[in-house]
């Protein structure tokens, strides 16, 4: 256990903790694939490490203020607890740049770092900001700046060759795919926040204060939560179309539907099991099983298929059904017929 900055509190650590345990099963899945595929993300690496990395962080060196023990003692300070909460032995650096937007990004493949907004810190206390300060550990430990870029890497690289012919609708497809595992790759690092704050009202006041502004008094938890059921269940099909064209260009899932999907993340129990200390270590990572992790990623896609509310998404799951339904009497049909030696009656 740690004792951190505020008073009282004292929350769980979690030794030699690997990233998997937080990670969405669409998001680990993809990972864990990725993470089998060696010398490829050391190519990538020594590549970012000469361009646009060392650029990067020159430019944040020159621009923004380093945190550390002599800056911003106080976001130091909950930073370093995170850190040691996540088992991270070398934290990424932290800069603070003056933008009046809120926002946060951990940028660097070989050697991450992580920036915050000045507008960011102004809008968040000290609770929603470690839960955010997690949150890009979640992104560093899990390594998805650098999968991300090997992905888009292996994207190009047909294209830039010529040996792989990529129509403009596959190329989308592929794109879209891309931009999915991101939107996933928020969902774990979501979870890596509340794994580092471990308090989940603060965690959603992260997502309020982000859809709404600072106005807490004006809003209500469960009202926004509310929105989630509202916005999968409501509208007919034009509707559903619509969402799906609203999603698509996005790198980060809508601010309502990330708090739903961390308020369900808790009520399965994963949550409170991580707690108890039972997660995956980092010692097992190189015995990860790639088939077991898709099959998990793909379970995970077919369990929001089945309890879905939008009317696409109910309309599609009806046809399969009906599809199901219908094989599975064929099935039986002859079954039956090779089981009594009769031949199937064509006019029945």
């Amino acid at each position: 256990m740690t004792q951190d900055a505020s008073p009282g509190r004292v929350r769980i650590s979690f030794p030699e903790i690997s990233s998997r345990a937080w990670e969405h099963p669409a998001d680990r899945g993809a990972l864990v694939a990725l993470r089998s595929l060696s010398g490829f993300d050391t190519v990538l690496k020594v590549y970012s490490g000469l361009m646009r990395e060392r650029g990067r962080r020159l430019l944040y060196l020159a621009s923004a203020v380093r945190v550390g023990g002599r800056q911003f003692r106080g976001v130091d300070a909950l930073y370093t607890d995170c850190a040691g909460i996540l088992d991270i032995p070398r934290r990424p650096e932290l800069f603070v740049t003056m933008d009046p937007m809120p926002h946060a990004m951990t940028l660097g493949m070989d050697t991450p770092f992580i920036v915050v907004s000045s507008g960011l810190l102004d809008l968040l206390d000290d609770e929603e900001l470690r839960t955010v300060l997690g949150h890009e550990l979640g992104h560093a430990r899990s390594g998805h700046a650098v999968y991300r870029t090997m992905l888009l890497s292996l994207v190009r690289m047909p294209m830039l060759l010529g040996w792989f012919p990529l129509g403009g609708w596959t190329l989308r497809a592929i794109v879209a795919a891309l931009q999915e595992w991101q939107r996933k790759s928020e969902l774990s690092a979501d979870r890596a926040g509340l794994l580092a704050g471990q308090d989940l009202d603060a965690a959603l006041r992260v997502h309020m204060k982000v859809a709404g502004g600072a106005r807490l008094a004006d809003m209500d938890v469960a009202a926004f939560l509310d929105q989630a059921v509202e916005y999968q269940a409501t509208g007919d099909l034009r509707d559903s179309v619509l969402k799906l064209l609203n999603l698509e260009l996005r790198s980060h899932p809508f601010s309502v539907l990330r708090a739903a999907e961390l308020s369900k993340w808790v009520r399965e129990g994963d949550y409170d099991r991580i707690l108890r200390g039972e997660y995956p270590r980092r010692a097992d990572d190189a015995g990860a099983s790639i088939g077991e992790e898709a099959r998990a990623a793909a379970r995970s896609y077919r369990d929001g298929f089945d309890v879905s509310a939008d009317p696409l998404v109910a309309a599609l799951r009806g046809l399969g059904d009906g599809l199901a339904g219908a094989a599975g009497g064929l099935r039986d049909a002859v079954s039956g017929w090779v089981r009594s030696g009769r031949r199937p009656d064509p006019d029945q």
